[in-house]
């Protein structure tokens, strides 16, 4: 046995006995920043609870989503009101009934996807619960690496759109989930102008962290579909957002856009779902944050509770890892990707588990769980306290040496 890995079942048997209780796994917020929004639940509204127009937010109707609302997020998201509808508190639920949707009745003008051949494209590393609701619905999933600059590979996703079997792309442009990557403008105009075999191909545009910057850089989301219209193809972007990592993620809003045929495709098949959203929510809300620059105000309070973890993150990550793996330094977003010596994702993974570090499972941020290389683990800083957040990186850090140890050992 060498002397490295001698020494790092030394270290991690110290670290076994402390007995461990630490979670990475998902990007929660944390208690602290559930803090920030608890205003929102001290508004009072039993003694006004119209809008401006003067509906009874009590009632029924208003399926559209409170207007005041959609005007705020209009500004934010860079989305025209007309076509921006305001809903429930989950967003992934807009994704599931969309795909749904498409798949019983097909999209304006199109035939319904049910009983064919469907494969959407995913980006990788990408967002599990994307690739699990496509896969719940019996899509085939098509995995395209990100490249190395962790820009998207245009050329192979145009050759994949060829395929008439080819309905839909998964994407967050905007500090994706889990490598941190944004879309820059370019990229997004050949993304709508790419000719696809399919005529009723669809991008989901997932904006969920649109506005959470880890920076002064505080950059707009683009105005994807104004790209889309400019491009001929108005129809091929859904976009969704939603307040769940801005407010509390249980009691938010969540959002839905698109072009004017896509919206009134949505608001025809809503209709015989739902008579309306949580409008006393919406309205909490609108008289919580007031303007678009009170979101963004709010969204930099977030900011100086989670830059100093993902600092720390990177720190402790660099004095243990450097030379052992790489890891992304995100400018926005919840994650931290960071990718281990080829072939000790897997078990640098089962080695945290048995020290009471919770991680992501390996592989789960590509489709079928199949990550390739077995590198890549997903880091969400968000939730543990900073002092918690110390150990678990510490700890996963000497998980990934002693894996990458016991591969050498082994051949």
């Amino acid at each position: 046995m060498s002397d490295t890995l001698e020494s790092l079942r030394a270290e991690y048997q110290q670290l076994r006995e402390k007995g461990l209780t630490l979670d990475l796994t998902r990007g929660k917020p944390s208690a602290a920043q559930l803090d920030l929004t608890d205003g929102l639940l001290d508004i009072p509204l039993s003694t006004d609870y119209r809008d401006a127009a003067g509906t009874d937010l009590r009632n029924y109707g208003g399926t559209d989503g409170l207007v005041e609302l959609r005007e705020i997020f209009s500004e934010l998201l860079g989305i025209p009101v007309p076509q921006l509808l305001a809903g429930g508190n989950s967003s992934l639920q807009h994704m599931h009934d969309t795909i749904v949707n498409l798949l019983l009745h097909g999209a304006p003008g199109g035939e319904p996807w049910f009983g064919k051949d469907v494969a959407f494209v995913c980006p990788t590393p990408g967002y599990d619960r994307h690739f699990a609701l496509t896969e719940a619905l019996g899509i085939r999933l098509i995995a395209v690496p990100y490249l190395e600059d962790g820009s998207l590979d245009l050329p192979t996703i145009e050759k994949h759109l060829a395929d008439p079997a080819v309905r839909g792309m998964w994407l967050v442009p905007m500090y994706a989930n889990p490598n941190g990557a944004t879309v820059d403008e370019a990229t997004a105009r050949a993304l709508v102008a790419m000719p696809a075999a399919a005529p009723d191909f669809r991008l989901f545009w997932d904006n969920a962290y649109a506005l959470h910057h880890l920076t002064d850089d505080e950059p707009a989301p683009l105005d994807i579909l104004g790209l889309a219209e400019e491009a001929g193809n108005p129809d091929r972007v859904f976009v969704f957002a939603s307040t769940s990592k801005i407010s509390h993620p249980g009691a938010g809003v969540a959002f839905f856009a698109s072009s004017p045929a896509n919206i009134a495709w949505h608001k025809r098949h809503a209709s015989v779902q739902t008579i309306g959203p949580d409008k006393l929510v919406q309205q909490r809300h609108v008289r919580f944050f007031g303007s678009a620059e009170g979101v963004r105000e709010h969204m930099r309070k977030h900011r100086a509770l989670l830059a100093p973890k993902f600092a720390t993150v990177d720190r402790i990550l660099t004095e243990r890892l450097t030379g052992h793996g790489t890891w992304t330094k995100p400018t926005g977003g919840y994650f931290v990707t960071l990718s281990a010596p080829e072939g000790t994702a897997s078990r640098a993974v089962e080695l945290a588990k048995e020290l009471g570090v919770a991680v992501t499972p390996a592989g789960a941020a590509f489709p079928y769980g199949d990550d390739p290389r077995d590198s890549v683990i997903r880091i969400a800083p968000s939730m543990p306290p900073e002092a918690e957040l110390e150990q678990a990186i510490e700890a996963l850090a000497v998980c990934v040496l002693l894996a990458e140890a016991e591969l050498a050992e082994s051949r």
